[in-house]
């Protein structure tokens, strides 16, 4: 059993890490998350609407500043004051989340950092969740954030140390509003699309070279029958989606998404993400112009539930434009 000393773990800020990204990365990511020809917006450099996916800040924890192939050292297992040293082949992404607050350069840019604070630590008995809030900033002006991204991983086996199982909610606190989709009715909207035998080699390319997901040799180490999808391409399947479905695939509309991995993709796969137009239960000033889309994405030959908890929220309108450096 570990034992984990809160008071140090809690709100403890990681080094900057140095990201670097360009046009030629926002093209790569957007054909590896499955977006087609029709939406040349995301693929082609010279189109009038040249922008980036709005999900590509989450490859860059993997990414950094690395242009080239990089060695695979587990993104985010790093040493965390008040945690005992883990192996990172024992952790698996849980649940991730990402707020868009300006759109990214449509040239990329170089010197850019993500700063990592760990807000929270969970006993979930069979295993430990360490909580993760990242934000892209331009540290010439890091008052003014790209994106705020949530992730959280489970370590299997370190649990027991009878710490929170979760967020504590103070009386009068306002709780999170509830992600399953009803129960009284159908999808509003299905969107399926299949992904390729070669997707997970192609989304490696993004910088996330897990070799978890190439490897037909380290697949079965983990029981796993052979090398599976990355979570965060399924997300960004997911994304899509329901940006195309509802948002008419401007990334302008884009504002949030969160979601929890409950099952592996196969590369072969086919993607079916269901949707729900669910407006908020607590309208505010601010969420009155927003569309609130829960959504669930199933593997189809499986029928397997494969993202749980998915929400993504839509601007309208939309926000200001990509901009320049």
């Amino acid at each position: 059993m570990s034992i984990v000393d809160l008071s140090k773990a809690l709100g403890y800020k990681a080094p900057p890490t140095k990201v670097v990204f360009n046009t030629r990365d926002y093209l790569l990511y957007a054909l590896s998350i499955g977006i087609h020809s029709n939406e040349l917006q995301f693929l082609y450099e010279n189109h009038p609407d040249f922008a980036a996916f709005p999900t590509y800040p989450l490859v860059l924890a993997f990414k950094r500043d690395n242009n080239g192939v990089s060695v695979y050292d587990g993104a985010g297992s790093d040493a965390i004051p008040g945690i005992p040293p883990f192996d990172p082949n024992t952790a698996v992404h849980g649940e991730q989340s990402l707020e868009v607050h300006r759109p990214l350069p449509v040239e990329g840019a170089e010197g850019y950092e993500l700063q990592s604070t760990v807000t929270g630590v969970y006993d979930k008995g069979r295993g430990m969740v360490i909580e993760r809030t990242a934000q892209l900033v331009d540290p010439k002006d890091a008052s003014r954030p790209y994106a705020t991204m949530m992730g959280s991983a489970f370590v299997r086996g370190s649990g027991g140390w009878g710490g929170p199982r979760g967020p504590v909610v103070v009386p009068g606190g306002k709780k999170p509003e509830p992600l399953d989709p009803p129960k009284d009715r159908a999808p509003d909207h299905v969107y399926e699309d299949s992904t390729h035998a070669d997707q997970a080699i192609l989304y490696r390319l993004s910088g996330d070279y897990n070799p978890l997901h190439i490897d037909p040799e380290i697949a079965p180490m983990v029981g796993l029958e052979r090398p599976i999808l990355h979570g965060l391409c399924t997300y960004g399947h997911s994304a899509h989606a329901v940006l195309k479905t509802y948002g008419g695939s401007d990334p302008r509309a884009f504002k949030f998404i969160t979601g929890r991995f409950s099952a592996p993709v196969l590369p072969g796969d086919t993607l079916v993400t269901k949707m729900w137009n669910v407006p908020s239960s607590s309208p505010t000033p601010e969420n009155k112009n927003q569309t609130r889309i829960l959504f669930q994405t199933y593997a189809k030959e499986r029928n397997q539930l494969v993202i749980n908890s998915g929400c993504v929220v839509l601007q309208n309108p939309p926000m200001e434009t990509q901009s320049k450096l």
